[in-house]
């Protein structure tokens, strides 16, 4: 797919398009110009707050270095937040652990992030002022120090697989979906718990956006096969085994299958990936 010709209700600029010239040629070809036609999208709407959600493995990351790239080529200094740097400590994981429900001590779902920092970081930056973010180390686990971020910037984006979450509907505590919920949380504590952070904190958070963009995989065996990708780049000792990735990934089965059915539907912009990881087709509100 050519993302910079076939999107609906927009064109690019000459702007976008010498922002698309000057990105690192190394990247995957369709993420280089989807963050071309992102960048002149969001400088044409002067939107400030700029929300990027998508299951994990979904390119995240690497689309919002391509973001920070482009609008650096256009002088506009941004700030981009990843939530996962926001994880509580493992101790603080610990004691939801003991006080809520066994499965808090795992990172991953709403409930597991320091969200009233991240506003915070948030209004700081939106201010003009400079902010100390946490740096959060997968490997072990466990934030490892903070990085400085100073202004003034133009823009913040935030980015994590369940940034632009909302509620899931009726009672998600009722119905077990995989082994993980059937043989951990069979009273649906951890599920109700993770509901109401979605109803809260995190609801804070997605209201506050100007724009929502939505990286939509098509499946959870792609969400699977990329996070397995993903473990590839840690340290062979760190890695997790096929098994074990599983297991993890069974954390966030349920909200990332209803993030693939709902957040398309309140998103501003949804990007479709197909089954070998390329832009499939650009939606706009």
């Amino acid at each position: 797919m050519n993302v910079l010709d076939e999107v609906d209700g927009y064109q690019i600029t000459q702007r976008g398009l010498d922002c698309y010239g000057h990105l690192e040629p190394g990247a995957p070809e369709d993420f280089r110009q989807l963050a071309a036609l992102l960048v002149d999208y969001w400088i044409e709407g002067d939107y400030r707050l700029i929300g990027i959600g998508g299951g994990q493995g979904s390119g995240k990351s690497t689309l919002c270095r391509l973001i920070a790239s482009a609008f650096k080529h256009v002088g506009e200094k941004v700030a981009v937040l990843g939530i996962d740097d926001f994880y509580l400590p493992t101790n603080e994981r610990l004691r939801l652990a003991s006080e809520v429900h066994p499965l808090m001590a795992t990172r991953g779902p709403p409930g597991t992030h320091d969200v009233d920092k991240l506003l915070k970081n948030i209004d700081m930056l939106i201010d003009g002022g400079s902010v100390r973010v946490p740096v959060f180390d997968k490997a072990k686990d466990d934030r490892v120090g903070n990085r400085r971020i100073d202004g003034p910037i133009t823009r913040v984006i935030v980015e994590g697989w369940c940034v632009g979450a909302s509620p899931m509907p009726g009672a998600p505590e009722d119905v077990p979906i995989n082994d993980l919920e059937r043989d951990q949380d069979l009273k649906g504590d951890w599920r109700r718990y993770i509901n109401n952070a979605l109803e809260t904190a995190y609801g804070d958070l997605v209201n506050r956006f100007d724009q929502l963009a939505y990286l939509k995989v098509p499946n959870m065996a792609a969400v699977r096969r990329w996070r397995l990708a993903q473990e590839q780049s840690l340290p062979a000792a760190s890695r997790k085994s096929i098994g074990e990735i599983n297991q993890f990934v069974a954390h966030y089965e349920r909200l990332t299958l209803w993030m693939i059915e709902d957040v398309p539907t309140r998103a501003d912009l949804v990007v479709h990936l197909g089954e070998g990881h390329e832009v499939t087709s650009v939606v706009l509100a």
